[in-house]
């Protein structure tokens, strides 16, 4: 594949040439910037970390996060801990652990026993979603929907960083009982056979794109050479745009992994980049517009998508210049989740009726070419519910939804009411609209 003009280009960031590195609750302090944080938000921050996962890299902390803005910058909140991401009594609970100054094991003990009770695996992902094969379950698949399965390799199981309202938090805190992995990809092609009805696969985590081009291959090759006829898709889900844009530019395997996804569409396969920018601010640094420009390349659409979350991008304008940027650049904008009702979702949660209100404001603002972007999206047990706005029906106000997706797919497209409720943040808090004591699909 010919590189570029701006691949050898030393200005495109002051990091190009230097090594990667990560930062965790153990080495966080030796980062010059984080002396502007006080001992008590020091302190917080080694408390939530106990529970939900820390990790961030040079590239957020030099490129994304404005240091002069701390502690309301929104990228500091999307990949800081902060105090009141646990409920108060668990800050207290772990908060005097740590003081307590107990062996480790307890800290353990405690930090898991409050991450169950943080609903760990929302919309039945455990109950409902896990596949058998020959009598035995595949931990690293999920296959909700009848044409989509979820992969979860088991190298692609960390991130470049981790954001603070990730629904899958569970993955990255050494809780083995709450993980999807397992290093066979032979399940996977066995159980595609087995099921023609599938036509997406995606390849999820943690972020795939963690993994080097040769480990990816390895995945992803034998898939290619399976040639499952059925199967025209290859959907993977990466933070890597926004936390790692190096991964498609100067990393030793950049060009490997290039090829790679340039062999995935010449095999006739569909491949999406399924990008999550969470602010605006990701799309706008050099590195992050020369890494999109090398993706296009190969061939692969780039879709894009985010949760709405309280102090991070709660504003209609937010969305609009993220929708019009992302076109610009020629990528697809795709979904605007509500955040999940699982780790710091008290945190970051907006109530429906104002997030389809900040959706609507930004929608209008669009022309065309964004509005392939569908939302608010909330990821249930039963499928993904679109809340398609308030109206009134028989004198009653209500708010109105629709499946995108469901377990049933007669579901789908099937407009039903809820009772209008300014203070539900999630799909359980809403009632049946018109006296009906449950939705039509309970």
């Amino acid at each position: 594949m010919k590189r570029p003009d701006f691949y050898f280009d030393t200005s495109v960031s002051t990091l190009q040439n230097q090594r990667y590195k990560a930062y965790t609750l153990q080495n966080y302090r030796d980062l010059p910037h984080v002396q502007r944080l006080t001992e008590e938000q020091h302190f917080a921050l080694d408390v939530v970390g106990r529970v939900l996962p820390f990790r961030t890299n040079s590239y957020v902390v030099e490129e994304l996060i404005d240091w002069d803005n701390i502690p309301y910058d929104p990228l500091f909140l999307l990949t800081f801990p902060q105090r009141d991401m646990l409920l108060p009594h668990h800050f207290d609970e772990m908060a005097a652990i740590v003081r307590s100054g107990a062996p480790r094991e307890k800290v353990r003990e405690v930090a898991n026993r409050i991450r169950w009770e943080l609903n760990p695996h929302p919309a039945g992902q455990m109950e409902y979603n896990i596949p058998s094969l020959d009598g035995e379950k595949l931990t690293d698949v999920q296959h909700k929907y009848r044409e989509t399965v979820l992969f979860f390799p088991s190298q692609g199981q960390t991130c470049h960083a981790y954001c603070t309202f990730c629904f899958r938090w569970p993955l990255f805190v050494g809780m083995n009982e709450l993980k999807f992995a397992n290093r066979e990809s032979d399940f996977l092609i066995q159980y595609l056979r087995r099921h023609p009805e599938v036509t997406d696969l995606i390849f999820t985590g943690g972020d795939p794109m963690i993994m080097g081009a040769k480990t990816l291959a390895s995945y992803i090759n034998p898939l290619i050479d399976a040639d499952i006829p059925h199967l025209t898709t290859l959907r993977i889900g990466t933070k890597a745009l926004g936390y790692w844009p190096y991964r498609f530019l100067t990393d030793p395997d950049a060009d490997e992994l290039l090829a790679l996804l340039s062999r995935v569409v010449k095999s006739g396969t569909h491949l999406s980049i399924m990008a999550n920018f969470n602010h605006p601010r990701e799309l706008e640094t050099d590195a992050a517009r020369k890494a999109i420009v090398r993706l296009r390349e190969t061939g692969a659409e780039i879709r894009t998508q985010s949760p709405l979350l309280a102090h991070i991008n709660d504003r209609p304008e937010e969305w609009a210049h993220m929708w019009k940027e992302q076109v610009k650049q020629g990528c697809i904008p795709y979904y605007m989740f509500v955040a999940r009702d699982t780790g710091a979702h008290d945190y970051f949660s907006i109530p429906l009726v104002e997030a389809w209100r900040i959706f609507q404001k930004a929608y209008r603002r669009t022309s065309g070419l964004s509005r392939t972007v569908r939302g608010p999206s909330m990821s249930t047990v039963w499928g993904k519910i679109q809340i398609l706005g308030i109206s009134e029906i028989r004198g009653e106000k209500v708010i109105a939804l629709q499946f995108l997706q469901g377990r049933q797919p007669d579901w789908v497209l099937r407009p039903f009411f809820a009772e209008y409720d300014e203070k539900a943040v999630w799909f359980d808090e809403l009632r049946p609209a018109f006296g009906e004591e449950r939705f039509f699909f309970q």
